[in-house]
């Protein structure tokens, strides 16, 4: 397919997610489906052009004066492509399947217009209404920290030190362009790339079949080392879903210990049992019934409870959700998370710690809920994080945002990762 055809595609799936509002991999799967005739390289353009506009959706619209799908499109490969329109026009020349044309009306307004005059929740590509917690959570400094979740996102692996060191990894996937990770002791990063480029597919590599690397996110690393989970110890997964903090820790632990994993979402857990044995891990127990849990009441070393959350610190990757997000969304998550930790504490031995996680970068999701734990929970104090990460990730590089001292946020812009929340908080009696 030429451009005009990829760009009439995108502008296809676009108009199909805004008119159903359903998620973005459904659309353009279906899209795949009616179309067959498209080829990898086709459908990965595609695919680039709707996330690079759902990412920058209303900065955007703003620019071209036009929230429509033809709006969208062009102007994703005007801005994030590097074409002016007169090259792009020049490109779908006799093209019998390029889209509509664009409009006068947006070609003026993208022409005249610039962003710098624009309300900041439509520079940082925001809903205007999630602007206040940003503030709160980021200072003067959430304007930058917004931006920075509308960046395409890079392909981030773990080596499963249970079967292949970090370098073994790297060379494997060298064509790939693999290198090793900033922060994470054992992460790999594969660069996103621009324009049309398409991410290698790594799980059908036959390194990954030998479980020698997991897909996951830097910062979902990062969080998981923190735990500092210890050979021997008796640790709690609670909220485990597809199992990639689960399998970081019990290779952490070199599969000596043990790791319960479960979750109240069977569906969710399902896929940690292949993981499981793809990745030779021993030492995980995995739970779909919390009635087999209550053996542990009072007795285990460490409990995770990575919450079920908003996941505003995934923008950069499900950026459809961005435009999802509702009030009652949030109301809801809170309750759940709520339930979570007051559920979870029942499991931590005197002396032992408590996790909290959320992919969340809103403040009611995290500063809010422990302070509010330990308030109604005298018996658990927040312990300072950061004594965690300078042993783990030193004293230099990149740091991670914190507004009380102790609790810990990783986000794109600080730590070019997904946006996570980390507090580690203590049983004293």
């Amino acid at each position: 397919m030429r451009l005009g055809g990829r760009l009439a595609g995108a502008i296809e799936v676009l108009a199909d997610i805004e008119a159903r509002k359903r998620p973005v991999a459904d659309a353009l799967k279906d899209w795949g489906l009616a179309h067959r005739f498209a080829g990898s390289g086709d459908r990965a353009a595609i695919g680039n052009i709707v996330y690079d506009a759902l990412r920058m959706r209303l900065s955007h619209a703003w620019l071209m004066e036009d929230d429509s799908a033809v709006a969208l499109g062009h102007a994703v490969l005007f801005r994030q492509w590097g074409m002016t329109p007169e090259h792009l026009a020049g490109e779908l020349v006799d093209d019998r399947f390029a889209p509509p044309e664009l409009s006068q009306q947006a070609k003026a307004a993208f022409a005249a217009r610039n962003l710098a005059d624009a309300p900041l929740y439509v520079q940082g590509d925001i809903p205007e209404w999630v602007q206040p917690a940003f503030e709160e959570s980021f200072g003067d400094n959430w304007l930058a920290e917004a931006k920075a979740l509308a960046g395409r996102p890079t392909l981030d692996l773990r080596a499963n030190t249970l079967k292949a060191g970090r370098d073994k990894v790297v060379k494997a996937l060298e064509r790939a362009g693999a290198q090793a990770a900033s922060l994470a002791r054992h992460g790999i990063r594969i660069p996103a790339g621009e324009g049309p480029s398409r991410l290698p597919n790594v799980t059908a590599e036959l390194s990954f079949q030998k479980g020698w690397f997991e897909v996951q996110d830097e910062g979902s690393q990062i969080v998981a080392d923190l735990a500092m989970p210890k050979e021997g110890e008796q640790v709690l997964d609670y909220c485990a879903g597809g199992g990639g903090k689960t399998l970081a820790m019990a290779a952490s632990m070199n599969n000596k210990g043990q790791v319960h994993a479960y979750d109240a979402d069977r569906k969710r857990l399902a896929p940690i049992i292949e993981r499981l044995k793809r990745a030779g891990t021993r030492n995980v127990q995995v739970h779909d019934n919390r009635s087999a849990l209550e053996a542990m009441t009072g007795k285990l070393d460490r409990v995770l409870v990575d919450a079920p959350c908003t996941g505003t610190g995934t923008w950069r990757r499900r950026p459809d959700t961005k435009w999802r997000l509702t009030e009652k969304n949030i109301e809801e998550r809170l309750v759940q998370q709520q339930d979570a930790l007051a559920q979870a504490a029942t499991f931590v031995r005197p002396g032992g710690e408590m996790i909290y996680i959320t992919c969340s970068l809103l403040p009611q999701e995290n500063e809010h809920q422990v302070r509010a734990f330990t308030t109604t929970n005298p018996a658990f104090e927040i312990v300072d994080a950061h004594e965690n990460w300078n042993r783990l990730f030193g004293t230099t590089g990149p740091r991670p945002l914190s507004r009380d001292g102790k609790t810990v946020t990783l986000t794109p812009a600080a730590t070019d990762t997904d946006g996570f929340f980390f507090c580690l908080m203590r049983r004293k009696s």
